[in-house]
């Protein structure tokens, strides 16, 4: 059928259970596909303890990463014990898990002793678990008598020096892809491939951020051409809500990228934009589908339609934020206020989520992460201090604990009505509306609301516009 490749998340390849399951949708599908490259994320959990053990050793403890070294060799132990059938073979790959859990203990100990974790450090440190999860998972498909081998894509995907979020440099990647894995192809290997991490032009280790996994794939699968990249999690495909907030949501059959790429801005934890553009600029199906369910079809990305249908197709939330407001009657028609309070905002390198200006020209307000309120009104009134004195502007202000509710759906903006459906379920649920927002991109309209009510709001938006749709 062409080439397929398979991208396991974390809770797909975390333990016994998952590791079987994801191994028996290889089998499988090696069956049905010509060509078909596997990518994998560390078992679940791991990243975050090796992330825990450099940080600990950064801030003085020389034991805490000791004791993540012993838990981390035992549970990988566990799974190869269990699953790996002959001795030799057992034993040879607990070794390769002993050498490489060996390199992080001796990293954390260098850490320890400067007291300094730099970014070049964290990436070869949290590189390790899709280190050892490749290599154990390439040992399981050859327990099922199929060619299989670990590779890291240390050797195929080059970046800039960007540690922690590097920038793959694609001319160079797709060459070095094609030299190291279409030798495996054409003889019928599955490869392996380590998700998250890469490597610069000579040879440092660097990780791909957030998503950078899914990022992995999306690369290989440029890089081959590929006929589809399918990403396996524990979820059967991409909700329209958070299903631990809302009892009835549902699967969306078919996403567009635009659609998605609102869902992850605000907080829905699904594909990262960034790392699905290589193959849906290609037009290369992409399909989100479950491990634990694999018979399900799971979500469709697909390239952007012409034209949607207005129809809500997500509500998701994000919280622990606050909104501060520049506000004053003598900014009315005053130039650049915006771009220096913005200005001031980035020289703290805070995200701004939304924003909301009135058109009397008298305040604006953004939504910035809570944690970083103090730092940012402190460099704004800074930067407008001078209009502070002579009273253009009164005060700026936040108002914390608030919520971003988006509603997410291609065509939103030109189709009537879909507003007024929106905010006469706030209004049934008595729910106040503090801002309101919509992107251009027709495919978003956001707003805030008090944490208090998020629950409310998301639950009846759902029913409204997503169930009675």
């Amino acid at each position: 059928m062409g080439t397929l490749v398979m991208k396991f998340g974390g809770t797909s390849v975390g333990g016994v259970e998952a590791l079987t399951s994801a191994v028996d949708i290889v089998m499988q599908y090696k069956e049905e596909w010509e060509r078909l490259v596997v990518v994998v994320s560390a078992m679940s959990g791991v990243t975050n303890a090796l992330t825990e053990g450099a940080r600990t050793a950064e801030g003085g403890n020389n034991e805490r990463y000791k004791a993540i070294h012993a838990e981390l060799i035992e549970r990988h132990a566990d799974v190869i014990e269990t699953l790996i059938k002959d001795e030799a073979k057992r034993q040879e790959l607990k070794a390769q898990v002993a050498a490489l859990l060996e390199e992080f203990a001796t990293l954390c100990h260098s850490v320890h002793v400067l007291g300094e974790a730099t970014p070049r450090a964290m990436d070869t440190i949290t590189s390790l678990g899709e280190r050892i999860n490749a290599r154990v998972v390439a040992a399981l498909i050859r327990e099922r008598s199929a060619q299989s081998e670990a590779v890291e894509a240390t050797e195929l995907i080059i970046t800039d020096d960007k540690f922690q979020d590097a920038v793959p440099i694609r001319d160079v990647t797709c060459k070095q892809v094609d030299k190291r894995l279409e030798p495996l192809l054409k003889r019928g290997a599955i490869p392996v491939v380590t998700g998250f991490i890469a490597a610069t032009e000579d040879g440092a280790v660097t990780t791909l951020g957030r998503g950078g996994s899914d990022y992995t794939a999306a690369i290989i699968g440029d890089c081959l051409n590929a006929n589809e990249v399918w990403t396996w999690t524990d979820v059967d495909g991409v909700m329209s809500a958070d299903p631990r907030l809302v009892d009835n949501a549902q699967v969306i059959p078919e996403l567009s990228y635009s659609e998605v790429s609102e869902l992850a801005y605000y907080g829905a934890k699904v594909l990262h934009p960034k790392t699905i553009r290589p193959i849906v600029e290609r037009g290369i199906a992409l399909w989100v589908k479950n491990t634990f369910n694999p018979e399900y079809p799971g979500t469709l990305i697909i390239p952007d339609p012409e034209n949607g249908n207005g129809n809500v197709k997500a509500i998701s939330a994000i919280r622990d934020l606050s909104m501060i407001t520049v506000e004053g009657m003598g900014m009315l028609g005053v130039p650049g206020i915006a771009a220096r309070t913005f200005s001031a905002v980035a020289r703290q390198e805070v995200s701004v989520l939304m924003i909301s200006q009135a058109s009397s020209e008298q305040s604006i307000s953004f939504i910035i992460p809570m944690g970083s309120v103090k730092q940012v009104i402190a460099a704004v009134e800074d930067e407008m201090a001078v209009e502070l004195e002579r009273r253009d502007i009164d005060r700026i202000w936040s108002m914390d604990d608030v919520v971003i509710i988006t509603a997410v759906g291609a065509g939103l903006r030109s189709t009537p009505g879909i507003a007024a459906r929106i905010f006469g379920a706030l209004g049934k649920s008595n729910i106040n509306v503090i801002a309101i927002a919509q992107g251009s991109s027709e495919c978003g309209l956001s707003f805030l609301v008090d944490a208090g009510d998020a629950a409310n709001a998301v639950q009846s938006i759902h029913e409204e516009v997503i169930i009675h749709g």
